[in-house]
């Protein structure tokens, strides 16, 4: 049996599983579409909302990103991590108590205005559409792989696969289904770690092998030293050293942290269960479903760094093993011969001398893609990398994205078939998972907090369904189409962005309106539209129009200008609130009420204004 139809096995049994589980939980009421009709066990929505959590980014693109950057990655794990801790902790009580189904009603209704709530609307659109276009980047980049076809039209296909099962079953549908996803994705992520660590240091624990002897042919030195030193032999800083800038690192796990206790599709889970104990309970069991992935994201980015180099690094291209050829053909990994020897090449930019036979001397970064010798010949994805890191200036001869390394990662270590096969479709699983989320997010937020209170209350539930599906298909065309042109060529900077988007919008907002009874309309708008205003006229700029290095703020990237953003929000909102009038009485017994640990018990209702 070749791999390719064990791969299309494997997928298609989780995708007759999924497709099954969307029909039987076919939404049939508005309250089943937006929460599931509030009813979902403890233990399943900790799943769901894990599965919804570990996106692409997370399963894909993380583990990546820490085999190319080492320490410097650690501020995904410390951000994303964090950030749940200060949701279930700061947000998801007190808004499930709030008995609101969504972001947007909550702060119209906490701000007493529609004007608000229609800036909440369009926060949570720029939000998830940010979001949504790193996942069905992962989504092409899996498929592509999958069958050898382009990232577009693996994004495509994607896109119709998850507008089919979320706009079916809504968020009755998609928790279900995210359940089994989370089991897909957690077998898929930590059996492949098992037999990499087993195979470079012995110990079946992966975590153990990390900080154990790395035993391959015989030697044993600890893992970490042996990692660090073929790195600085090739040019490479320690992988256990970082260089991003204090203030740099503080403020993009910063935006992470306060982002991930801003977003929407991960609010929105806690209002399926039925009261506010079950929420707690709920947040417990996440946490420890997401700690399996995260706490294996480290050893496998660091696993594939060691395979990386000794599986490459001075192998002649003729001699290069099949897996390589095929990432080549797919354009998700590139080769140049810079110094005419046929061997595969790859330094670090401390590595200075190219020889003196270097063919591309002088060249500039540009490869032809069709009038180049056989072996440099590359897809238009090759382009694009090549375009993005070539330099005459390092000797460096192979190029790669970041969010292939958890995928190529089995074929370097040898792994068997199954095992391979089983981690497409974990990867297919994360992207899924979340794009089908951030989706129902979407449509929610048009159909019912835009269409349904601002633009016309007497929809009925039919027709509020109608417009959410109509949502979701518009919102996947576009993005579908940034998710083959996406604004990074990495998904988890993609989705930094979406991160910084909510830390410098929703999570001030939500905050104040939680904790202080004196921030009132005005300022919360001002808040709000100044926050998300600043950080995304940031990113734009940097992303788009051109802006250098030179420019940044304090040296503050755009993955972390959010937190920026998030003080201007605190700022604003405080400010103006101190010159308006304060909060009408009611509002500031809600904000009062919902303090009281009354009701947390198993009497609370679910009844959901929806």
């Amino acid at each position: 049996m070749t791999q390719g139809l064990l791969n299309g096995i494997f997928i298609g049994l989780t995708f007759a599983i999924y497709i099954t589980i969307a029909i039987r939980s076919r939404a049939g009421s508005t309250k089943e579409y937006y929460t599931a009709g509030g009813g979902v066990s403890p233990i399943a929505n900790g799943m769901a909302t894990a599965a919804d959590w570990m996106s692409a980014a997370t399963f894909i693109s993380m583990a990546g990103t820490v085999a190319i950057s080492g320490y410097d990655a650690s501020r995904f794990l410390m951000g994303w991590t964090g950030g749940f801790v200060l949701l279930t902790v700061l947000m998801v009580p007190y808004l499930r108590k709030f008995n609101k189904a969504t972001v947007p009603d909550f702060v119209g209704d906490r701000y007493y205005s529609r004007v608000a709530r229609g800036v909440a609307v369009i926060c949570a659109i720029f939000i998830c559409m940010t979001y949504i276009m790193g996942q069905m980047r992962g989504v092409g980049v899996v498929f592509s792989q999958l069958f050898g076809i382009g990232v577009p039209a693996g994004v495509l296909t994607g896109a119709a696969i998850v507008f089919f099962y979320a706009g079916l079953g809504g968020m009755k549908g998609i928790t279900y289904t995210q359940v089994a996803q989370y089991c897909v994705m957690a077998f898929a992520y930590t059996i492949p770690a098992i037999f990499i660590a087993m195979a470079m240091t012995g110990n079946v624990i992966p975590q153990l092998g990390l900080i154990g002897n790395y035993t391959v042919g015989g030697e044993s030195v600890p893992f970490l030293q042996k990692l660090n030193n073929i790195n600085t032999e090739l040019g490479f800083q320690e992988y256990t050293s970082g260089k991003m800038s204090t203030i740099n690192m503080f403020c993009i796990t910063a935006a992470l942290m306060c982002g991930t206790a801003g977003l929407p599709h991960v609010i929105v889970r806690f209002f399926t269960v039925k009261n506010v104990k079950s929420v707690r309970k709920s947040a417990c069991w996440t946490l420890g479903f997401i700690a399996v992935i995260y706490l294996t994201a480290p050893t496998i980015g660091a696993f594939s760094r060691v395979n990386l180099i000794e599986k490459l690094h001075n192998t002649s291209y003729a001699e290069a093993p099949d897996w390589f050829k095929a990432f080549e053909n797919t354009g998700q990994m590139a080769w140049v011969d810079k110094n005419g020897d046929g061997a595969i090449q790859y330094f670090g930019a401390g590595k200075s001398d190219m020889g003196t036979n270097s063919v591309f001397q002088g060249k500039g970064p540009t490869y032809p893609a069709y009038d180049a010798p056989e072996n440099q010949r590359i897809g238009s994805q090759g382009q694009r990398l090549l375009a993005n890191k070539a330099d005459d200036s390092n000797p460096n001869e192979l190029y790669f994205g970041n969010d292939i390394m958890v995928m190529a990662n089995p074929y370097m270590a040898g792994l068997p078939m199954w095992v391979i096969a089983l981690l497409m479709a974990g990867c297919i699983a994360a992207a899924l998972s979340t794009a089908a989320g951030l989706l129902l997010v979407l449509s929610t937020s048009i159909s019912h907090d835009l269409m349904k209170k601002i633009v016309n209350p007497k929809l009925t539930d039919k027709e509020e369904v109608k417009y959410a599906r109509m949502a979701s298909f518009a919102a996947l065309v576009v993005a579908a189409y940034f998710g083959i042109n996406p604004p990074s060529a990495f998904i988890a900077k993609t989705v930094a962005f979406a991160f910084g988007l909510a830390a410098s919008s929703f999570f001030p907002t939500l905050l104040m309106g939680i904790f202080s009874k004196r921030v009132n309309r005005e300022g919360g708008i001002a808040g709000m539209f100044c926050g998300i205003a600043f950080t995304s006229g940031y990113i734009v700029y940097f992303q788009f129009l051109g802006g250098t290095t030179d420019q940044l703020l304090f040296g503050i990237t755009p993955e972390g200008i959010g937190f920026v953003g998030m003080l201007i929000n605190f700022a604003v909102a405080f400010s103006v609130s101190a010159f308006t009038s304060p909060p009408p009485k009611h509002v500031q017994e809600m904000v009062e009420n919902i303090h009281i640990p009354t009701g947390a018990g198993e009497a609370e209702t679910h009844d959901f204004e929806i």
